[in-house]
């Protein structure tokens, strides 16, 4: 039985230019002789044997082979995207924030929620990496959000930035991290996204 790296031999009507020989195979991948074999005998590459015993790599399968190479530079290449949670009770202020932040030009897919008892909810369902809020809400407030996520094992992680009208040396004193950064309200789009991209690279945060 013919494997599916060695197919029947084509030498009836046989075209030279659609084939190579293993070591100009080799040359053209810029691999060793040897690696070519492998590849051939692990099926990645389609070639047959002459008569006289000499490998006949198929040009068409190494141009796919290339390809697949460089499909998979261009895939390790693309930007990882990564999730924003939005929470603010104020609609008007939580659709300037998803205008601010799709305007940042981040690989970013954004996650809305209207109260901190639906940030949680929308943090179990989705996962996000980064967290946008304000701090006074209804339900669970945002220092209490914000306490909970660093006890958990899941989420202490997570990059977050708070938006608010409140004095900084006052929402510390809430309890917020020191290295959670606290923009106030209304925040520009310069601002913010310079604190999303510290939080995202886990830089020091300056404000006091």
């Amino acid at each position: 039985m013919t494997s599916p790296s060695s197919p029947a031999s084509p030498e009836h009507g046989f075209d030279a230019a659609a084939y190579c020989s293993t070591r100009q195979a080799a040359a053209l991948l810029g691999v060793s002789h040897r690696t070519v074999q492998l590849w051939v005998e692990s099926g990645l590459l389609s070639a047959w044997k002459t008569a006289g015993g000499h490998r006949r790599i198929a040009l068409a399968s190494i141009e796919r082979h290339v390809e697949r190479r460089q499909q998979a530079m261009r895939d390790r290449a693309a930007p990882v995207r990564h999730k924003a949670l939005l929470v603010d009770d104020d609609g008007a202020m939580l659709a300037l924030y998803e205008a601010a932040t799709s305007g940042l030009g981040l690989p970013q897919d954004v996650v809305l929620a209207a109260n901190g008892f639906e940030a949680l909810l929308r943090i179990g369902e989705t996962r996000p990496q980064l967290l946008i809020g304000d701090l006074g809400m209804p339900g669970v407030d945002g220092p209490r959000l914000i306490r909970t996520l660093r006890a958990s094992d899941g989420y202490r992680d997570m990059a977050i930035v708070v938006i608010t009208g409140q004095d900084p040396a006052a929402v510390r004193s809430l309890g917020v991290p020191d290295d959670v950064p606290v923009l106030p309200k209304p925040v520009t789009p310069a601002a913010l996204r310079a604190a999303v991209e510290r939080v995202l690279n886990r830089e020091p945060c300056t404000e006091r």
